[in-house]
């Protein structure tokens, strides 16, 4: 069986997020879904190993914000590869509180939707949240980032709680070195640099800066190893 036929499915990239008395939290999400229009439901897929799980069990809320094409990887990196049991991931962003009480991210932020909670499912690693609208707002006319987009031109990496992750075996042939961040997954591609960081398309890794960062999650060169 070709698992990477699943690759050709369509996705976009979300931010995911919900509350727990009063605390907040969220993540990125590539799996959100219309199910209805009447009433106006959808769903998502959220990892059970993930704090906004648990956030979302507990308060039955949660909000989602279509990303724009344009999302920097270190706003997906900190949303997306980063804990919110060790940071706050909105010290610094700009959010709100919305009508059902869960925050709504306005950075980066094509449209959002809000939902209560009306159903879920068991999926093993995963549970499926079926949420009815009870807000919605469209903040700009950007093009939304699709997964597919994200991955070839953003050259992001697959969390490996997303219902998404496929394990990618190592390439048989290289043409050119390339390393892999131990810490979120990401691969600096030589080939293709880190134009977002200044970085021209074939700068090996021996020549990055030595204060270049990981573009996901920020880890140091020497959290890389070669692939």
């Amino acid at each position: 069986m070709d698992t990477k036929a699943l690759f050709k499915i369509s996705y976009g990239v979300y931010a995911i997020t919900s509350k727990k008395d009063d605390r907040i939290n969220g993540q990125i999400a590539n799996t959100l879904f219309q199910i209805t229009s009447e009433p106006q439901t959808v769903a998502i897929s959220i990892n059970k190993q993930n704090l906004t799980y648990e956030f979302i069990e507990s308060s039955g809320i949660f909000s989602a914000s279509i990303l724009s094409r344009e999302t920097p990887l270190d706003f997906i990196g900190r949303f997306g590869f980063k804990s919110g049991r060790e940071i706050n991931k909105f010290e610094g962003i700009n959010f709100k509180i919305g009508k059902v009480g869960a925050p709504v991210v306005l950075e980066n932020t094509v449209a959002y939707l809000e939902t209560e909670v009306i159903n879920k499912m068991d999926a093993g690693t995963h549970t499926i949240f079926l949420g009815k609208v009870i807000e919605a707002e469209i903040l700009n006319s950007q093009e939304p980032m699709t997964y597919a987009y994200y991955h070839e031109i953003k050259r992001g990496t697959t969390p490996k709680t997303a219902p998404t992750y496929i394990k990618e075996e190592p390439a048989q042939e290289k043409k050119v070195q390339r390393y892999r961040c131990k810490v979120c997954g990401y691969i600096y591609d030589p080939d293709k640099g880190d134009p977002e960081a200044g970085v021209k398309a074939g700068t090996p890794f021996s020549e990055l800066p030595n204060n270049w960062t990981c573009p996901i999650c920020g880890a140091s060169k020497d959290q890389f190893e070669p692939i």
